[in-house]
């Protein structure tokens, strides 16, 4: 069956002169063929995403058109003339696929809005809701290595698609030959056609005055001396997050060089993910030599954000995802209140595997702060839904502990853009009153207590890897613990059978979100494990959070927590 698949591509695979010659240099080796064509990249929420070269089980420009052919079909299918918005960051081949997703889209009928360079995430999701489009593709693989690359498609909200739209995309695409079944057109005959047009300068301008509006204090800034150190790791929001930066009269910025303008093969940062310290090294250099008042990166698509501030001794460190969520939400509620901006029955979202300290700080300010499975288009949805409702203006604050953040509702994805202009405010905020960011840091653990959240990433490739972390999670539900270092196990949540058990009463009460492999434990001491494989990488991951008097006691109960848990993963 693979060799069959194999010497297929090699007569048909012609379009692609890099995929012919990788071919070819594998052509003895039985392991490199079946790993490329064992199985095709499946179609998902999160579209699809993948290691870049030949075959069904990569990313290339047939995989590229076959999806969009089947997308396509579904957008002629259920909307009358159909439309969609297009972008691309800054990875190997993302232009080239961008385009031949036009291609395809617009020799079916569907009309193309394509930007003419590089945009991050959070402008796709505003040119599909400003244009009013029926749909999005973003080509990106976020801040995974250098070799991937991917495809995530939107709908008309701005948020990515639903589970009922991606399955029912999916299903038409197990019909169509990658080869035999695509309608194409050249690009350029696109554009002069009109099937293909280019996203004018006005609604970059529109989304940056989004952005702009979202500042709780205009004036922060002025006559200020704060500096910034900033590393886009040579993605897309280098252009965006500069022009903020001028917009809000951030004048010192200090951006990494090396890292500043598009580099696909990400040359001096292997892992462009602003989460990790080692995508900070070239940041963190710079800022020994500027001292800036905060370090910000972005990741390729500039959806996420690092940060990191100086401790009391001038040493630069990173602050987690879930610190920077506690910051934003305590900052954007006490300021607001302060001005009399904060909206009635205010709302944030964030998902269930982040911080659950921010519930503590929903508490003291009123916030109605929902819980959501994890994913940024399921804090989309909650936007979506206080829209229909007339009550847009109620949502304050959204995020993620990997990261992603969102304050407004101009866009319904995370968007690095306004989260970078709103920690800079903060860190400027705070600096006026004397205080560092991480003095602040500490009074909200002094006011609400330690929380220590740290997540395992757990990888399993290949054809047996798939197989293998559906065995573990079987398993662990089979065998659920009742003890998770020391402690004991008071609420088990299935997600998948939608079901929450009381330990010491064996009542079962339903999960109101949509069915998801993941199953939590909630233990004594507010501490808690969740268990879920990641829905964009091969990987199962498990978030620990533990609490205690300080923070030597929740990294003591840390440990023991995670040693004892490992052996569900690795037996």
């Amino acid at each position: 069956m693979y060799s069959e698949l194999y010497n297929l591509w090699m007569s048909r695979a012609s379009d692609d002169i890099d995929l012919i010659s990788e071919l070819k240099s594998i052509k003895d080796s039985k392991k490199d063929i079946q790993d490329r064509f064992y199985k095709d990249l499946e179609f998902g929420t999160a579209g699809i995403r993948g290691i870049i070269g030949a075959g069904t089980n990569r990313m290339n420009i047939y995989v590229v058109r076959k999806v969009t052919q089947a997308f396509a079909e579904y957008l002629m299918k259920t909307k009358k003339h159909p439309s969609i918005a297009i972008s691309y960051d800054n990875r190997i081949k993302s232009e080239l696929f961008a385009k031949e997703a036009a291609c395809v889209m617009a020799a079916n009928g569907v009309k193309v809005h394509i930007y003419k360079e590089l945009m991050p995430v959070p402008c796709l999701s505003f040119a599909v809701r400003n244009l009013k489009c029926d749909s999005g593709i973003m080509i990106t693989a976020s801040h995974n290595p250098a070799e991937y690359n991917g495809y995530k498609v939107y709908g008309s909200d701005g948020c990515q698609l639903r589970e009922d739209a991606a399955r029912a995309i999916h299903t038409i695409s197990l019909k169509v030959d990658m080869f035999d079944d695509i309608n194409w057109i050249n690009f350029n005959d696109g554009l002069s056609e009109g099937k293909i047009n280019y996203i004018s300068d006005d609604v970059k301008e529109d989304y940056m005055n989004c952005v702009e509006s979202c500042l709780i204090y205009p004036e922060i800034f002025d006559e200020s001396d704060f500096k910034v150190v900033y590393t886009p790791l040579n993605g897309a929001g280098n252009r965006p997050i500069r022009e903020m930066f001028s917009r809000i009269g951030v004048d010192s910025v200090y951006v990494v060089k090396e890292q500043e303008n598009p580099d696909g093969n990400f040359s001096t940062c292997k892992f462009p993910n602003p989460e990790i310290k080692e995508a900070l090294a070239l940041g963190l250099k710079y800022c020994e030599k500027y001292k800036p008042d905060i370090l910000i990166a972005t990741d390729p698509d500039c959806d996420r954000v690092g940060v990191a501030v100086p401790n009391e001794k001038g040493k630069y460190v990173l602050i987690s995802g879930n610190e920077i969520g506690a910051l934003l939400l305590e900052y954007i509620c006490e300021q607001r209140i302060a001005l009399g901006t904060l909206p009635k029955n205010p709302v944030a979202v964030k998902t269930i595997v982040s911080s659950n300290i921010t519930e503590k700080i929903a508490v003291k300010y009123g916030v109605d702060l929902r819980n959501v499975l994890t994913g940024f288009k399921y804090i989309g949805e909650q936007i979506a839904i206080l829209e229909e409702a007339g009550e847009e203006n109620r949502f304050v604050f959204g995020f993620e502990e990997s990261h992603g953040y969102l304050v407004g509702s101009y866009v319904r994805d995370k968007d690095g853009v306004v989260a970078t202009m709103l920690i800079c405010e903060l860190a400027a905020f705070y600096k006026k009153q004397g205080k560092s960011v991480l003095q602040v840091l500490r009074d909200i653990y002094k006011t609400y207590g330690v929380y220590k959240n740290v997540t395992d990433s757990y990888v399993f490739d290949g054809m047996e890897g798939m197989g293998r972390m559906r065995t573990i999670m079987s398993n662990i539900r089979k065998n659920a613990p009742k003890f998770i270092g020391n402690l004991k196990v008071v609420r088990y949540l299935d997600y998948l059978s939608s079901e929450e058990i009381e330990i010491s009463s064996k009542k079962i009460k339903k999960i109101d979100l949509p069915k998801s492999d993941v199953l939590e434990f909630k233990l004594e001491k507010n501490a808690s494990v969740i268990v879920r494989p990641s829905g964009t990488e091969p990987k199962i991951k498990v978030y620990y959070t533990s609490t205690g008097e300080n923070f030597d006691d929740a990294a003591e109960c840390q440990k023991k927590m995670r040693l004892d848990f490992d052996k569900y993963i690795k037996k």
